[in-house]
């Protein structure tokens, strides 16, 4: 896809206003690429709502690390998108400013809580565009909406400016149309270099796993999918740490840390939430601290047993998703939307979702890094995409 310039984004975003993509718009004004921003991060003279009228408070006085990065890069801030309230759920609803529509398909989901940013890339709104992922919130929507969404390693990324969900989680990545692009993204936003070979490495020497047991329980879509991924990358099977026992450790750690930040609000205005936020918020108050605590040590306990079970592998390769987007009104689905990409959050390990060559709704597939060695994934994740291209 090419880069669209300032007036073609504009000009896009107009015409697809009933997506729903976008908050607000910037009268930024230059020749760089398009950068679309969620707006849980501050961008200066923009109002950061996070979701919720709860933070619109007023224009932000200063820009977020992140986005000084992107401006200094010579890119032009568009925008900032839609998400979740809070940056809290998967499947792109927002109770107060209506939900982000998926551009393959509006009557589906377009994942969340990124939601903007991914339906932005995918609609040829922006050339690329800045998420947040606490528990998957980059990789769902990129899965759903059929774009390349990446999740540096934890850290890696200023959260400067960003309003928390889970600071023990909270990772800020891209949204992109394709490997490289992301690569290129993230040199921006992180102030690392990425070196991309002239041509991807050859499959026969990218060595790729999948975790024992983990891989279960997909729809028909993701299942065929899945099966002829199998088939092109042939990955090994390996043991892996508990799929289950990760995901609880994520679901603890998430859940305390957003209920402290939000315990003023939910004391003193608990209205002002949207009823899905305030009772997933209000399940954090009554998690016992010994709890909290001991996820905190399984959590970095779990990091070491991922990069352990990676040792003799260049990436794992797994489902982004164990669906394709549901439609709106499905009942029931954070688990199997989140299940296969909150793991990576609680080891902080870098992983990115790209999309599966095929017909129908779009499939993503994850692939996983060892942990602060975001450059190396991005080149095996560049191989991967050649690889299942070259297979259509």
């Amino acid at each position: 896809m090419l880069s669209p310039s300032l007036l073609t984004a504009r000009e896009r975003i107009r015409a697809l206003s009933h997506l729903n993509a976008f908050l607000s718009l910037t009268d930024d004004e230059g020749t760089g690429p398009v950068v679309a921003v969620k707006d849980l991060i501050d961008v200066r003279g923009s109002v950061t709502t996070a979701g919720s009228p709860i933070a619109a408070r007023g224009p932000a006085p200063e820009d977020a690390e992140v986005v000084r990065h992107i401006r200094r890069s010579g890119c032009v801030i568009v925008g900032k998108t839609n998400l979740c309230e809070w940056a809290l759920g998967p499947t792109g609803e927002n109770p107060h400013y209506g939900p982000a529509l998926n551009p393959r398909d509006p009557s589906r989901m377009s994942g969340g809580s990124s939601s903007g940013s991914a339906v932005a890339v995918a609609a040829g709104m922006c050339a690329w565009a800045i998420g947040t992922d606490t528990g998957g919130s980059i990789r769902i929507p990129a899965s759903l909406c059929g774009v390349v969404g990446f999740k540096p390693t934890l850290g890696i990324v200023s959260t400067d400016g960003v309003v928390p969900l889970s600071p023990s989680l909270d990772t800020v990545g891209p949204l992109a149309p394709s490997v490289s692009e992301i690569a290129r993204a993230f040199e921006v936003i992180s102030g690392t270099t990425v070196p991309l070979p002239e041509q991807p490495m050859p499959l026969g020497k990218l060595r790729l796993a999948t975790p024992a047991r983990w891989v279960a329980d997909l729809d028909q879509q993701t299942s065929l999918a899945w099966a002829e991924v199998i088939e092109r990358l042939r990955p090994a099977e390996i043991p892996f740490p508990d799929l289950a026992r990760a995901v609880n450790i994520g679901v603890i750690i998430l859940r305390v840390e957003a209920s402290a930040f939000h315990r003023p609000w939910l004391l003193t205005s608990p209205e002002r939430y949207g009823a899905s936020t305030r009772a997933r918020l209000e399940l954090g108050m009554h998690v016992p601290a010994v709890d909290y605590v001991d996820a905190l040590s399984d959590a970095r306990r779990f990091r070491r047993d991922v990069e352990e079970a990676l040792l003799d592998w260049d990436a794992l390769i797994l489902p982004t998703t164990a669906c394709v987007a549901p439609l709106w009104e499905t009942e029931n689905v954070n688990e199997p939307l989140a299940r296969f990409v909150r793991p990576f959050n609680v080891s902080g390990h870098p992983a990115l979702s790209l999309p599966v060559p095929g017909p129908g709704l779009p499939v993503g597939l994850q692939v996983v890094g060892h942990y602060g060695q975001d450059a190396r994934l991005l080149r095996a994740a560049l191989a991967v995409e050649h690889a299942l291209l070259a297979g259509r």
